[in-house]
């Protein structure tokens, strides 16, 4: 036999325990700062930013009513 079979060879490419701990550690502590900065307000902070709005469609009638 050539050698032991491993099943889950090293990721080279995966980020270090300590890397993404101390990235979520950040996170979290910019997300309470972001809070304590805010308060008091009505709506909660968030760590995500809310997609663009769409303005509404107008109807066939009301397209019509504007190009008179």
């Amino acid at each position: 036999m050539p050698g032991k079979f491993d099943p889950a060879p090293h990721d080279k490419h995966a980020d270090k325990p300590g890397d993404a701990a101390r990235r979520a550690r950040d996170d979290h502590e910019m997300l309470d700062e972001g809070l304590a900065d805010s308060f008091p307000a009505s709506d909660p902070a968030s760590s995500a930013m809310p997609s663009p709005s769409k303005p509404p469609r107008e109807s066939g009638k009301a397209r019509k009513r504007l190009r008179r």
